[in-house]
């Protein structure tokens, strides 16, 4: 089952990729205490360079492919994905409120974040764990 191992919160003009590259220097265990690690990630991720350096580290880069390259290995688990992916930012922002979070810092946005994030996964491995037919759901988490 897959579930955050870590986050960011980071300005809008950074290069995604960057970012994910200081989280793994700075927290180098991540990938080398999860063997075959496979890292879900948009078009923005592409770079042949960066994918290099991802799977010298024993991380699996799953993406879409432009329109100029061949499908990818496991694009078609993407659309998949992707609709989860969706489920899971329409519930962090309309039942658990995330764009009226109220934190008026950088450091108050981050911690309502980082709540909203770790409740979400609770409640998923939650589902999972009691059985829930439907795990992207917070229906379980009412009873």
């Amino acid at each position: 089952m897959g579930m955050p191992i870590t986050w960011a919160l980071a300005g809008p003009k950074l290069d995604e990729r960057e970012v994910l590259t200081a989280m793994l220097d700075r927290e180098p265990h991540l990938a080398a205490d999860r063997p075959g690690l496979l890292l879900i990630a948009a078009k923005g991720f592409a770079a042949k360079e960066f994918e290099a350096d991802l799977a010298r580290q024993g991380i699996r880069l799953l993406r879409p492919s432009f329109d100029r390259e061949e499908n990818r290995a496991g694009e078609p688990l993407l659309k998949l994905v992707r609709r989860l992916i969706e489920s899971v930012n329409d519930t962090l922002k309309g039942r658990l409120g995330l764009e009226q979070h109220g934190g008026r810092t950088f450091e108050r946005v981050a911690v309502r974040i980082a709540q909203r994030i770790l409740a979400m996964a609770a409640a998923i491995r939650h589902t999972h764990h009691i059985g829930a037919p439907t795990t992207g759901s917070l229906i379980a988490c009412d009873q």
